[in-house]
């Protein structure tokens, strides 16, 4: 997704009209270019923008697992360029640039196919309680930290945090 990045040039489309639509749990954005995207909330869930999914460089992605039943709860606008929403799974620290979205909406089917084949690789799942850990009541596989490091099975494993267990 390359050319649209900043959500500040003048070529850059905008939007005229950002709905959200509960009931169906897709984000409508229609463009100054006569684009219109419908995005469902867990494609937006699963692609935001944020530190916690994408990390902090170039393979360090955080695979989503869980979010097919994730609504938006609110959407604020941030400026004049992008807009924050708050998805039931607590996550609200994307911000979602025009542009950012724009790419979104125009690579939406390559996007989602690639994630579909990441999910089925890792044995991940779309449904919460597939991509909760499996054993209740046993110490659990993952928990939160601050590290760079990946592994997609464990981020499998412990839904959309990335997160590793050291071994003893």
């Amino acid at each position: 997704m390359g050319t649209h990045t900043s959500g500040t040039g003048p070529l850059s489309p905008t939007p005229t009209e950002i709905t959200v639509r509960s009931a169906s749990r897709v984000l409508e954005v229609a463009f100054n270019d006569g684009r219109r995207f419908v995005l469902p909330f867990e494609f937006l869930r699963v692609f935001s923008p944020s530190a916690e999914v994408r990390g902090h460089g170039p393979g360090q992605e955080t695979l989503q697992t869980g979010k097919r039943d994730v609504t938006i709860l609110g959407l604020e606008p941030v400026g004049h360029y992008a807009v924050q929403p708050a998805f039931s799974d607590g996550h609200d620290t994307g911000l979602y640039s025009w542009d950012y979205l724009y790419e979104l909406g125009i690579h939406q089917d390559a996007l989602w196919e690639d994630y579909l084949r990441r999910l089925e690789a890792a044995g991940g799942s779309r449904d919460a309680a597939a991509a909760a850990p499996a054993s209740a009541g046993s110490a659990p596989d993952c928990y939160r930290h601050e590290s760079p490091a990946h592994d997609e099975a464990a981020a499998a494993r412990c839904g959309s945090v990335q997160i590793k267990r050291p071994r003893a």
